[in-house]
């Protein structure tokens, strides 16, 4: 035999255990590694998932000296199938070795060379089957025997009887007068035979009716409780129901039902009272009751009825509670519930439509987001062939060709595409995802998924790609001519010109002054997008900080800068980062408007805010463009002046404001010039 793998794929494993529709195990390897095991088996073994991965008898070791590793190791070997039906099998259950019967089988799993790789094990438990057949035998056995001992009773009345009629027989003989008394005497005692005889049938059928009748009762799968009406006293409760309530049989013997369980008697004594009084039962699903059970206080949801049993004269004797503990189903729903409602908030909050197709009607089953993707009205019929006819013509091939691979390979699709709203409004880019399901037959019946509108996003990614090549370009000019600059340098490093060695220090330096500014706004950029952009904030006069800023501005001599306002007010902000804002502006205004020869800053203070603002007297801002200027890689020119940049200077001067807590805006018209603005708290 080929050696036994040392591991499995999960694939494997997954497709093993989907065979299993009872508790699950599969094991391998002469020691029976537990390879993996579903809920169930790990419940019947009352252990945890820490079993999975060690050899069986080292996982169970109670199974030491028991036949189910020897039977276990025969399958492996063999590669025949062992099953067993009402098998006993000792478990340790929370540390107490109990016997427990099975339905079991052990089947060997072979690869594709025939070669058995390991076992799969599934068992069912039984016990409480196995118990309740043996009950029903004892039961029986019982029954025969009390049958056999009335009929030997039986047997001795008729031998009495016989002796008596023989006394009656000698007694007539002496005396003809008396014979005629023991005559209508005879009559007398064989009326009262017969009625003893009635008398004993009727005894005998009422006790195998109460026989049967308690057999129900402690064999009954749910909880049952016979409550005697007028004091309440319980007459006979089941295993189920102990179970049920959480108490032992001691605590409910000799009591009323609210003795035994005083925490529900509140709720629950009055409903049982109008059961008596009316007669009219009373039924009750998912009851939520605060138990004591086994000493601990416990919430449990309870499925029960209160069932009146009635005598000849009509009158309520006794009231039948059937109870069934549902905490398990109910808490089940409701975290299925909860996770549907999860998944619903998600897809909600994510902005996505779900959709699902029924491939037998094309009926298209859309949500409420969904329908405002496809710009269909809320609730209105729609088909899979309409739907496909809103995809954009050069995009219904590849949509139609993903879905039918879907239902072809069993596997989910992912797939963009653009569609046409019906209301007539914008294309629309969309990402769409699915699966087919299929029936018992593996026919497909549906498919459906989910789909999220990427306009935007595919909007993003052009402005991303058109960012980078301006940043390509914007950085290869300056580079180009430091090296230009730099190769002549080198050149005439040996016999340096008095007259082109300046003018080359001067292009090598506006050179690196440009790419460190385009640099500086990428690492800014990168800053804001990882959250990465801090403030150092310090108490500072703002009009000090204006002075001081844009020094190459007034070296350069071309324009002047005008103070204006406040020269006293102070704020507590970055002052680094507000100088930045400033220089930025004052660069817009010197690069937009490079005949303003003066450039004017004002300071005054609105509320408990600063507001300070750039104004110069250029060509101004078109109104179209005025909305669209703080927007990330936005970039414009006026009255027909081209400039260089990344369109990331204002976008950046408003992430700083806002982080702050202030405002940024404009203000321009169109041959007047234009401001630009910002507030600071104080």
């Amino acid at each position: 035999m080929s050696n036994y793998p040392s591991h499995f794929s999960s694939d494997l494993l997954l497709t093993i255990l989907s065979q299993a529709k009872t508790a699950t195990a599969i094991h391998s390897t002469d020691d029976m590694i537990i390879e993996t095991a579903n809920d169930a088996m790990i419940a019947v073994w009352g252990k945890d998932k820490s079993v999975i991965g060690k050899p069986i008898e080292e996982a169970l070791p109670e199974l030491k000296g028991q036949p189910f590793l020897g039977l276990l190791q025969s399958v492996l070997h063999t590669g025949q199938t062992i099953a067993g039906t009402d098998t006993m099998a000792e478990l340790m259950v929370d540390g107490e070795l109990k016997p427990f019967y099975f339905d079991f089988e052990y089947r060997a799993i072979k690869n594709d060379a025939g070669e058995v790789i390991c076992v799969l094990h599934t068992a069912t438990d039984v016990t409480a089957r196995y118990l309740s057949r043996r009950r029903e035998i004892e039961l029986e056995s019982e029954l025969q025997a009390a049958n056999e001992e009335l009929a030997a009773t039986n047997e001795e009345l008729a031998a009495a009887n016989e002796e008596l009629a023989a006394a009656n027989e000698e007694m007539s003989s002496s005396n003809e007068e008396l014979a005629s008394t023991l005559e209508e005497l005879t009559v007398t005692n064989e009326e009262l035979a017969e009625s003893q005889e009635i008398l004993q049938t009727l005894n005998y059928n009422l006790a195998e009716s109460e026989a049967r009748f308690r057999a129900v009762v402690t064999q009954a799968p749910v909880g049952v409780c016979i409550i005697r009406a007028h004091d309440l006293m319980i007459q006979d409760v089941n295993d189920a129901y102990l179970k049920v309530v959480g108490k032992e049989r001691a605590a409910m013997h000799n009591r009323t039902i609210w003795q035994a369980v005083p925490e529900a008697a509140a709720a629950y004594a009055p409903i049982m009272n109008k059961v008596i009084n009316t007669g009219v039962s009373f039924s009750a699903t998912e009851h939520e009751l605060q138990l004591v059970r086994n000493g601990v206080i416990q919430s449990v949801f309870v499925n029960f009825v209160y069932e009146p049993v009635r005598f000849d004269d009509n009158s309520v004797k006794a009231i039948m509670v059937v109870a069934v503990d549902v905490t398990e189903q109910v808490e089940a729903r409701r975290q299925i519930e909860a996770a549907e409602e999860m998944l619903r908030l998600a897809i909600d909050s994510a902005n996505m439509g779900t959709w699902m197709v029924d491939l037998a009607t094309d009926k298209l089953t859309i949500s409420e987001q969904a329908e405002k993707i496809h710009g269909v009205a809320h609730g209105a019929a729609m088909t899979f062939t309409a739907a496909l006819n809103l995809i954009a013509p050069e995009h219904v091939e590849k949509v139609g060709n993903a879905i039918e691979q879907a239902i072809k390979t069993k596997n989910s699709f992912e797939t963009e595409y653009i569609i046409n709203p019906l209301d007539g409004s914008k294309p629309r880019w969309l990402k769409a995802t699915g699966k087919a399901y299929y029936d018992d037959q593996d026919k497909p019946v549906s498919v459906s998924g989910t789909m999220i509108d990427i306009t935007e996003s595919k909007a993003y990614d052009q402005q991303k790609d058109d960012f980078i090549s301006i940043a390509s370009h914007e950085l290869k000019t300056p580079v180009t001519s430091l090296k230009a600059a730099l190769q002549l340098l080198d050149r005439m490093k040996a016999n340096p010109s008095p007259q082109v060695l300046p003018k080359l220090i001067e292009q090598s330096n506006r050179s690196m002054d440009k790419i460190s500014t385009l640099i500086e706004d990428l690492l800014n950029l990168s800053r804001m997008n990882e959250g990465q952009l801090k403030l150092d904030k310090t108490k500072f006069t703002i009009a000090d900080m204006l002075n001081q800023c844009c020094n190459h501005v007034r070296v350069a001599g071309k324009h002047e800068l005008i103070l204006q306002g406040d020269e006293q007010l102070e704020v507590m902000a970055d002052e680094h980062r507000v100088d930045q804002v400033i220089v930025n502006m004052v660069n817009n205004a010197v690069k937009y408007a490079p005949n303003s020869k003066q450039i004017f800053f004002n300071v005054e203070k609105i509320d408990n805010m600063a507001r300070i603002s750039v104004r110069d007297t250029g060509p101004g801002i078109a109104p179209d463009k005025l909305a669209h200027l703080f927007e990330r890689y936005y970039r414009t020119d006026a009255s027909g002046y081209q400039n260089s940049g990344l369109g990331l200077g204002l976008y950046i001067s408003a992430e700083i404001i806002r982080k702050h807590g202030g405002e940024i805006g404009v203000d321009s018209e169109l041959g007047k010039g234009s401001t630009f603005w910002f507030t600071l708290p104080l």
